[in-house]
């Protein structure tokens, strides 16, 4: 498997935001990860990506152990996330904070500018490169986020509710961005709540709830399970998802 958890535990002062979570990803997959609020998936992606450390279990990446490395060794790896709120320096420019991202494998400022152009063009912010942040809004920060963790080259990339607060118009762009990413070779596991992503984009789908894995299929078979549908759908919502799918 290209990345593995084994019964992930991440536990604050005896409660279990993760609990005993085992999760796959095969090479090239866009694996969805839903459920409701507090379910424990930023949690998950944090212990992931080295911003927390699980309690217990353990973590691989490509057939290595990275269970304790600190976060910017696992991104050397190749692992890169967004967060549900976007994290951005205010008072530098588009592009400078692309670059954040790039000096993760170079020092020289010109091999840098140069990546976090191609990143900035690709996720369609040319136009605002010599923007500063603080100038942007939603939609936009959410994909400077996602160009600066383009900008370290990721292996697979996780984004973290990327397309909450978007207009449907926005979310079909975004669609298409990822879908582009994927085409590049770029593995992807997408934690959501707008079920049009999740039923246009996911090869498989992990269910969560209260911190615990509730259930594992494709999109139609997740959105069809009455577990799923009592945790977290409701019958309406299920059902247009089904209709979406």
């Amino acid at each position: 498997m290209f990345l593995e958890t084994r019964q992930v535990v991440k536990s604050f002062q005896g409660f279990k935001a993760v609990d005993a979570l085992s999760v796959s990803v095969t090479e090239g997959e866009i694996l969805g990860l839903i459920g409701p609020n507090g379910a424990g998936k930023s949690t998950f992606f944090s212990c992931l990506t080295g911003d927390l450390q699980p309690t217990s279990g353990e973590i691989l990446f490509d057939g290595k152990v990275i269970t304790h490395l600190a976060p910017e060794h696992r991104a050397r790896l190749g692992l890169a996330r967004s967060f549900q709120v976007p994290l951005t320096f205010e008072h530098m420019t588009v592009l400078e904070n692309v670059m954040v991202g790039a000096f993760l494998h170079t020092r020289d400022v010109r091999a840098a500018r140069a990546k976090a152009q191609q990143v900035v063009d690709q996720v369609g912010l040319a136009a605002m490169a010599d923007t500063p942040a603080r100038g942007l809004g939603t939609p936009n920060r959410k994909r400077l986020e996602i160009a600066r963790a383009l900008a370290t080259n990721p292996r697979i990339l996780l984004l973290d509710e990327a397309m909450a607060g978007l207009t449907p118009t926005e979310v079909k762009s975004a669609i298409e961005l990822v879908r582009a990413l994927h085409a590049q070779g770029i593995t992807l596991i997408i934690v959501e709540h707008v079920m049009e992503v999740i039923m246009s984009l996911t090869h498989r789908v992990v269910v969560m709830h209260q911190g615990r894995q509730i259930a594992m299929g494709t999109p139609h078979e997740v959105v069809n399970d009455p577990q799923v549908v009592s945790a977290y759908l409701g019958k309406r919502a299920a059902r247009a998802a089904a209709g979406a799918s």
